[in-house]
Order: structure tokens, then C-alpha cells, then sequence
């Protein structure tokens, strides 16, 4: 509580450098120091900010031995009350934790912050109404500079506590690096520009605080509000600028709107960027839970078609031979039309058998695990050992720089034209090129056979669907060039940056 006393008093000797009054600055950074001590440690520790209450006021009678002590209890009560119903309202508002990186956390500390001091304005007015240091008719340019002050002060210090309160070490390791140590100095650099001169260049400071919301987030720009304020300050301290050239009352309101203003901008850009890069790694991580549920069902899949269809095949291989045998007992002879036919279910049964255990493999085990290259070779030799057409594959063993996901796409591509070659195509070589070039990456399937027209429709056929649906889910572009008695290539170019 000590602690938090003389950093109070701390805080007020920095906002007494620029006084509109004895007892008003342009700027009152106690208001956030007490606010969010508040709200981040409990109201249990209001103790320590009326220390500092205490010790400011003192100081203020020791200066002025003559002011109310009626007033300053006045203004000492509304500045407690500040504090606590900024703090309650924050809780209720924004929730406990904040760390200013969503906009609906910024909009709610403004609105708790803006009420909370009205009401610290209006005690404060009205306690120097009652003992004579204000007259009637200045109590509204009072209670305005008075509430902005407040309110600038709040909007500099409570946003920084609440930025770093969460993780300060690693939001300072966030912040120091090159790029952070140049965007600090430009905010240093510019900002003494924008209030040292009395040209009207007070906008030259926000291009930095803009780098500094869309790289470095909350901690980096409640770091540049607060270098800001306080070179500002500091300048105009010194009647050096374009608002030190005013009457104390201009004086004190434009350097309190430029606060402000500085203050609202940066912060709303700065939740609003770290929104975006929190949507785009939830974004990356829904991709990689639903990849990992699509590995898990292909696993479910796999189980069950073992635990079904590949028994169901094997009994039919058995009672195919059984039925054989019983046709040899009873002296049938297997070259009639029910040995031939037979012969030909237990023959088309085991090429499905067949089928299924390599749809099975595949589907227990990520086909490109070890590359696209690879696995569609892997695919070619296995069509090349069932006598089929001769398939070349060439191309880099090396990853091509893409996702899993859509390496799985290509090779789902790939297979669904060799099936088509094996089936349709009547060909007696197929060569499939895979090509990483700048930026993207090309598959083309290439076959001798004996070609159709792309535009006639193929009813039943669903194969060139399926690769144009592939082709779209990753962002790529599929093109079919065939015709009758000229063969049929198949290509696909996906960029080589999709995730």
C-alpha cells in the first residue's frame, strides 16, 4: 500500500508539470495508476490510493496555505469515488483479465473510464463552487478541464497497466527488438516534431503509433500513448510549441484532446489488428483439428470396412470355392455355365478383395506422409504390378512447399486421372509430371489413350467432379485438354503458399 501511495503521488507530480489551476492539470495520470490498481489487485487496496490522496492534498496546503480545506476534502472524495466506480464498472464491463486487445474491451474501459470521472469533475467543481475558488461562471470551463484531464490521464495509464499487468516479461521481449527500439525512437522522434514547432504538424506522430499498433499490439501501443503524452507534455511544460503560444485554458484543452485523440486511435487499432491475428490462428487451428478428426475418421472408416465388407469378401471367396468343390463331387463339369459362372464371381471377388485391402492401407495411414512425389509413385507401382498401362512419375522427391492438406488434394487428383486412364482411356502409357516453379506448383497427367470431348456431358461418371471439387477446396485451377483419338492431359497449379 505504500508502494501504491508513492507511485500515486508519483503520478500526480507528473501531471502537476502542466497545471490549469492550483488544484487542476491537463492531464492526471492517477485516475488510470488508481483505477487499475483496483481493478487488477481488489478494492481491498483502496487504502494505498488514499495515501496518495492524502500526501498530493498536503502538498497542495503546504503551497497554499489559504485554500478551503473544505474543498479539498470535497475533491478528495470525489477523486476516492472516482477510483472505486471506475474499477467496479471496468469488472462489470469488461470482466476481470482485460488486456486491451479486443475493441469491446477499449469501448468498455472509455465508457467506465468517461463515467467515473464525470463524477470526480462534478465533486471537484462543486467543492470550489462552495468555498470561493470558483466563480459561478467558470465552473463549466472548469468542470470540462477538469473531466478531460481525468480523462486524458486515465486513457494513458490505465490502458498501459492492463497491457503489461498479464505477462510483462513476455510482452517487454515482444517489444525488444530492432524493429521495436526503431519504432520507439521514431514515436520519441516525432512526437517531439509534432508539438515542438508551432507549424500545425501535430499529425505527424500517428504514422508511428500506427506501425507501432500493427506490429508490437496492445503492449507496444499503450508504450507509444505513454512516450507520447509525455513528450507532450513535457514541451509544452517548457512554453515551447503550438500550444504553449495559447491562454492556459486553449492550452490546456488542445493538449488534452490531443492525448485523447492519440490515445482512442491507437488503442481501437490495436485491438482491432490483434482480433485479426487472433482469428487467423483460431482459423489455423480449427484446420488442424478438423485435419486430425478427418486422420481419426479415416482410421473409423478403415476398421469398419475390415470388420464388414473385407469379411463379407472373404466368405464369398469361401462359399465360391465350396460351391465349386460340391459341383466337383457331384460329377458337374466346371467348364458349364454355372462352373464358368463361378469361376468368375470368385475371380471378381478377389479383385475386390484386393481393391479394398489397398483402399484399407490408404485409409489407415496419411498417403503423403512421405512427400506427393513419392506417394504417387507408390500408387503407380501398384497399378503397373496389376498389368495395367505404363506409368512414369516425375518429379522432385523433396517437399514443394505445401500443406499437408493440400498435398493430400493433389494426390486424391492424381489418382482419381489414373483411374480414369485405367478405366476410360484405353491407354498404353501414362506419365505424370510434378513441377515446384515460383509460386505455385503444377501436376499435369499425361496419357496415349484414345481421348474424349471435355464438353459433352458423362452421366454416371463422377470422377471429373471429385477432381474439380479437389481442386477448388485448396485454391487451384484444373484444366482438362483431351480429344477424340488424341489422348487427355489433366493439369492442376495450386499456389505454393496455401496453408
Amino acid at each position: 500500500m505504500l508502494l501504491l501511495a508513492a507511485s500515486y503521488y508519483g503520478a500526480a507530480k507528473v501531471g502537476q508539470t502542466l497545471r490549469y489551476t492550483a488544484s487542476v492539470s491537463a492531464i492526471w495520470p492517477p485516475a488510470g495508476l488508481g483505477i487499475a490498481a483496483l481493478y487488477l489487485w481488489g478494492l481491498r487496496w483502496w487504502p494505498g490510493v488514499l495515501l496518495g490522496e492524502i500526501a498530493v492534498n498536503g502538498q497542495l496546503l503546504l503551497d497554499d496555505s489559504t485554500f478551503p480545506i473544505g474543498s479539498l476534502l470535497g475533491q478528495q472524495t470525489g477523486n476516492m469515488a472516482e477510483i472505486i466506480v471506475g474499477a467496479l464498472l471496468l469488472r462489470r464491463l469488461i470482466g476481470p483479465g482485460a488486456a486491451m486487445d479486443r475493441v469491446e474491451q477499449v469501448g468498455g474501459m472509455l465508457i467506465a473510464l468517461c463515467t467515473a470521472t464525470a463524477i470526480s469533475a462534478t465533486a471537484g467543481t462543486v467543492s470550489m463552487l462552495a468555498g470561493g475558488v470558483v466563480v459561478e461562471a467558470d465552473a463549466t470551463e472548469f468542470w470540462r478541464t477538469w473531466w478531460l484531464g481525468d480523462t486524458s490521464g486515465g486513457l494513458v495509464v490505465l490502458p498501459l497497466l492492463l497491457a503489461w499487468a498479464r505477462d510483462p516479461g513476455n510482452a517487454w521481449k515482444r517489444i525488444r527488438t530492432w524493429e521495436g527500439l526503431a519504432v520507439i525512437t521514431a514515436v520519441i522522434a516525432l512526437g517531439v516534431v509534432a508539438v515542438s514547432t508551432e507549424e500545425p504538424v501535430t499529425y505527424m506522430v500517428f504514422p508511428a503509433l500506427i506501425w507501432m499498433a500493427f506490429r508490437f499490439g496492445a503492449p507496444g501501443s499503450t508504450l507509444a500513448i505513454a512516450i507520447t503524452a509525455a513528450v507532450a507534455i513535457g514541451v509544452t511544460a517548457h512554453d515551447v510549441g503550438p500550444f504553449s503560444q495559447q491562454t492556459i485554458d486553449h492550452r490546456t484543452l488542445s493538449t488534452q484532446l490531443y492525448v485523447a485523440v492519440a490515445a482512442l486511435t491507437t488503442l481501437f487499432l490495436s485491438a482491432v489488428v490483434s482480433e485479426r491475428e487472433r482469428s487467423s490462428s483460431d482459423l489455423a487451428d480449427a484446420r488442424r483439428t478438423a485435419g486430425e478428426r478427418a486422420v481419426e475418421e479415416r482410421r473409423r472408416i478403415a476398421r469398419d470396412l475390415h470388420d464388414s465388407v473385407s469379411q463379407a469378401l472373404f466368405s464369398t471367396v469361401l462359399h465360391t470355392r465350396t460351391a465349386q468343390k460340391a459341383l466337383d463331387q457331384e460329377g458337374v463339369s466346371a467348364s458349364g455355365r454355372v462352373g464358368q459362372s463361378l469361376s468368375a464371381i470368385g475371380a471378381l471377388t478377389k479383385s475386390v478383395q484386393t481393391e479394398m485391402r489397398a483402399l484399407i492401407f490408404e485409409l489407415r495411414r496419411d498417403p503423403v506422409h512421405d512427400g506427393l512425389v513419392s506417394a504417387l509413385t507408390r500408387h503407380a507401382s501398384e497399378l503397373r504390378a496389376a498389368n495395367l498401362p505404363t506409368i512414369e512419375v516425375r518429379g522432385p522427391r523433396l517437399r514443394l512447399g505445401l500443406s499437408q492438406e493440400v498435398e493430400t488434394q493433389l494426390y486424391g487428383i492424381g489418382r482419381e486421372a489414373l483411374a480414369n486412364v485405367v478405366k476410360h482411356a484405353q491407354a498404353t502409357a501414362a506419365v505424370i509430371h510434378v513441377e515446384a516453379r515460383t509460386g505455385h506448383v503444377l501436376v499435369q497427367v499425361r496419357d496415349n489413350g484414345q481421348g474424349f470431348d471435355p464438353a459433352e456431358t458423362h452421366p454416371g461418371h463422377f470422377g471429373l467432379d471429385s477432381m474439380h471439387s479437389r481442386a477448388t477446396e485448396i485454391g487451384g485451377r484444373l484444366t482438362i485438354a483431351s480429344a477424340p483419338g488424341y489422348g487427355t492431359v489433366v493439369r492442376v497449379r495450386v499456389p505454393a503458399a496455401t496453408d
